[in-house]
């Protein structure tokens, strides 16, 4: 009786184990359904993309970091806000300065703002052509003046209670202690919004009687 012969395709498997891989001249691989050989994906060749941080050699100097190195204050130390010049300015600004009375700062904010506030209302107000020019635009600063009392008192009622402690830190940022401001509680902000109004109107009525009782040839008149 004859031996039926194996399948080609039995064969074919056969020598791929035997072998291992595939040779060029037999087998290239597992055919499709169309017949055409599958490709080898494991035989391809991988490229890796490999990034590594380079230190410098020598540690850079940060210009702006955290104040005192805590990140949580919410403050930030530049060449501008932190430098000696600007911390001498900054610190005899009538808000900063802590050891002055509430009343003797408002006094002091107020003359600054109503002596300023004439030039503008005299040259750009609706009576500036005429004659009157200089007596109504005091009169509208000293109104400005009376406004912005009054909406410095509107926020001290709303913002401080009568009788409770100041709302400022006792605290420096550098952990020094230090007096609370009288400015933050109810009455320090009630002498500041008084001694506001009397140095606006005190500041208008300087800047009138330079310009328009001793005549002086100022370039606004």
């Amino acid at each position: 009786m004859a031996t039926a012969s194996a399948p080609p395709m039995a064969s074919q498997f056969k020598s791929f184990l035997l072998h291992g891989r595939v040779g060029r001249a037999g087998l290239h691989g597992p055919r499709g359904i169309s017949g055409t050989p599958l490709r080898d994906f494991s035989s391809r060749r991988r490229s890796f993309l490999i990034v590594r941080a380079i230190q410098a050699e020598k540690p850079t100097y940060q210009v702006i970091q955290p104040i005192n190195g805590d990140p949580f204050i919410g403050s930030l130390e530049t060449p501008i806000t932190s430098s000696p010049l600007i911390a001498w300015y900054l610190s005899n600004l009538p808000a900063y300065r802590t050891a002055v009375s509430p009343l003797l700062r408002g006094i002091e904010v107020g003359l600054a703002h109503g002596y300023l506030l004439v030039g503008p209302f005299v040259k750009t107000g609706p009576l500036r052509n005429t004659e009157y020019a200089g007596a109504a635009g005091s009169l509208a600063a000293a109104g400005l003046v009376v406004i912005l009392t009054v909406c410095l008192s509107m926020y001290g009622i709303a913002t401080f209670n009568e009788g409770n402690p100041s709302t400022a830190p006792s605290l420096t940022l550098s952990g020094r202690k230090k007096v609370a401001d009288k400015l933050q509680t109810a009455e320090g902000w009630a002498q500041f919004s008084g001694g506001f109004f009397f140095g606006g109107i005190s500041g208008v009525t300087w800047a009138y009687f330079l310009l328009y009782v001793l005549n002086l040839p100022y370039y606004i008149k």
